[in-house]
């Protein structure tokens, strides 16, 4: 179906929440965040041999070969007893490769909300507002790291049209100790059950200080979010991601995380919601983040939409149908789980060419 075939026949759910996978921010500017211009951009300079890791797995995505080197890591004892070195340089290597994907977005980010022409964010903004204002409002969950959800947030609406009220709460408010810091921090578990917006894996401009988790802004600094996160990252200071390789990594991750565990709970709390329905859009449905879709087949509301890219018979697109059909087939009989598929092209996300 279209998706505003699908908006439609989700109009009979109470709610609507939208998980947002790495398609959204490649349908906006595939040049920097497909892995493959993030491989391309990259500098392996420190760590050579890493690129042999790519090369011998066939694949250009910084997760799998994360996911190699660590698995190596663990396999290798049983065949080379006297290993330990080579076992240390794939840990190490792995830490590495984290730290190069961190450094690389950053690194090629869009400077400014300007680089991204104003009628891209105000398409962007209606498509939100499916999901963020009026009676069906719901959440949105991002596993994106990038700034181009907040800048959605955050900018304006196009100056002739009606004005579009998005809920934008993402849980984070001045520092009561310092109410005029330059930054604005997380407000705990406490206040962020009201909380529209979250960052499930970590973003760019969200920092762990140590004793709490903070927000860059630019309102406050007068310093562009990029250039923040890039000052930061050159002092070693690297913002909240969890690019682990397997899922069980990031949800240990996401576990010893007071903000994305709480991200993590209110997700599955609204999976739980016989009422409401998901959208998914720009997702493979990839099994390094099944500890993020193994609730959907946990959960108990009734209607799942998957955005689905270009002709539906291809490879890709029949894993992604059968992995959602198999997430259906989780579901207890009590809760059944109805999976329908939708054009994501006709979402018209970012607007037209």
């Amino acid at each position: 179906m279209t998706f505003d075939e699908a908006i439609t026949d989700s109009d009979r759910f109470a709610k609507r929440h939208l998980l947002l996978g790495n398609g959204f921010s490649i349908a906006c500017r595939a040049d920097i965040f497909h892995y493959g211009s993030l491989y391309a951009q990259a500098d392996f300079s420190n760590v050579p041999e890493v690129q042999a890791v790519f090369e011998a797995l066939g694949t250009q995505d910084f997760e799998a070969a994360i996911r190699a080197l660590e698995n190596a890591a663990r396999i290798l004892p049983a065949y080379v007893p006297h290993g330990a070195v080579a076992i240390a340089k794939m840990q190490e290597h792995a830490a590495a490769l984290k730290e190069i994907l961190v450094q690389t977005i950053a690194g090629n980010h869009p400077n400014i909300p300007p680089d991204i022409a104003d009628e891209k964010f105000w398409a962007c903004r209606r498509f939100l507002a499916n999901f963020l204002a009026g009676p069906k409002a719901g959440c949105v969950f991002t596993l994106n790291y990038d700034l181009l959800l907040y800048w959605t947030l955050m900018h304006g609406d196009m100056p002739s049209g009606e004005p579009i009220p998005l809920t934008k709460n993402d849980g984070f408010g001045n520092d009561e100790d310092e109410p005029d810091a330059e930054y604005v921090v997380w407000q705990g578990e406490t206040n962020a059950h009201s909380a529209s917006i979250m960052f499930l894996h970590g973003a760019l401009h969200l920092f762990d200080s140590g004793k709490e988790l903070l927000k860059y802004t630019w309102i406050r600094k007068g310093i562009p979010l990029v250039e923040q996160a890039r000052e930061a990252i050159a002092r070693n200071a690297y913002p909240l991601f969890v690019a682990e390789g397997t899922s069980a990594q990031k949800k240990s991750k996401i576990r010893h995380n007071a903000y994305l565990y709480q991200g993590f709970k209110q997700l599955t709390a609204n999976l739980q919601q016989g009422r409401h329905c998901v959208f998914i859009y720009g997702h493979s449905l990839a099994a390094n983040d099944d500890h993020i879709l193994v609730r959907i087949g946990r959960g108990h509301f009734r209607k799942l939409y998957v955005g689905i890219y270009g002709d539906p018979d291809t490879e890709d697109n029949q894993r992604i149908m059968k992995r959602a059909q198999e997430l259906a087939a989780m579901r207890h009989e009590r809760w059944p789980l109805e999976v329908s598929f939708y054009d994501a092209a006709s979402a018209n996300v970012w607007g037209g060419p």
